[in-house]
């Protein structure tokens, strides 16, 4: 992001919608009144028709954007575990979770906008050419309109781009970065950041930078247009509220990028 002829603004969003039945994941209310976009889980890794409804509904109620959040079919394992389809399988599962949140959504009367994949479907689109590719192909097959929200950095970005969608980076408030600007994997100590303060004095450095911050220190230069802070991390709201605070302080505008 470029500092020196514009003003600075970011999206700032979270994934939520991910509770199943009476089961809740999350403090969705609190964290609508923060961000600026919402990505709603689809029914396979969370979320169930009530609970979409709801969260759209809701999302509207505060004037905030959505998005499609599809991920692997894996309520167990909350979609964090990768599933060996084929990308012609990940193509028509994606296809299908995007076409369950436009129903809902359009129902609710907000529509989603964008698509952000989940956990480990959405860690390979970083890496991985077939995943990526099957996701963009879900995409533009149900609606070239919508924005493709994924990784700074990552293979999805490119893959996106050249197949003519609009893309979205993100950089995460509450997850550590390494040497390559892929997320440390949440089983290695210190992947998870919990320090409200330090995190959101990270973000606004890499706001300011245009670049991710890895452990080391060492910034990467690439496209930030939004910030996901993750609703089911312990202390998400107070995180939440900080990056925002410390932003607006700094005189960067947050705002949905559509």
């Amino acid at each position: 992001m470029n500092t020196s002829n514009k003003s600075l603004h970011i999206d700032l969003n979270s994934d939520m919608g991910e509770g199943f039945g009476a089961w809740r994941m999350g403090d969705d209310d609190a964290i609508l009144d923060i961000v600026s976009s919402a990505n709603v889980a689809c029914g396979l890794h969370a979320g169930d028709p009530e609970i979409m409804a709801r969260t759209f509904s809701k999302a509207k109620e505060r004037g905030v954007n959505v998005g499609a959040h599809p991920g692997f079919p894996d309520l167990w394992g909350f979609g964090r575990r990768i599933i060996p389809f084929t990308p012609g399988e990940i193509e028509r599962l994606v296809a299908y979770q995007i076409g369950a949140a436009q129903a809902l959504s359009t129902y609710a009367g907000n529509p989603i906008t964008y698509v952000k994949a989940h956990g480990a479907l959405g860690n390979l689109t970083q890496t991985d050419l077939e995943v990526a590719t099957a996701i963009a192909r879900a995409m533009k097959a149900v609606n070239p309109e919508l924005i493709c929200m994924t990784f700074a950095g990552a293979l999805m970005q490119k893959v996106a781009s050249e197949m003519g969608l609009r893309v979205v980076c993100e950089v995460f408030a509450d997850r550590a970065y390494d040497e390559e600007g892929h997320l440390v994997h949440r089983k290695v100590p210190g992947a998870v950041l919990h320090d409200v303060e330090q995190a959101a004095a990270r973000m606004l450095r890499m706001v300011k930078e245009g670049a991710i911050e890895t452990v080391s220190g060492r910034m990467l230069p690439v496209q930030i247009d939004t910030i996901c802070v993750h609703s089911d991390t312990p202390g998400a709201i107070q995180m939440a509220e900080e990056v925002r605070r410390l932003l607006e302080g700094a005189g960067v505008t947050i705002k949905s990028f559509v």
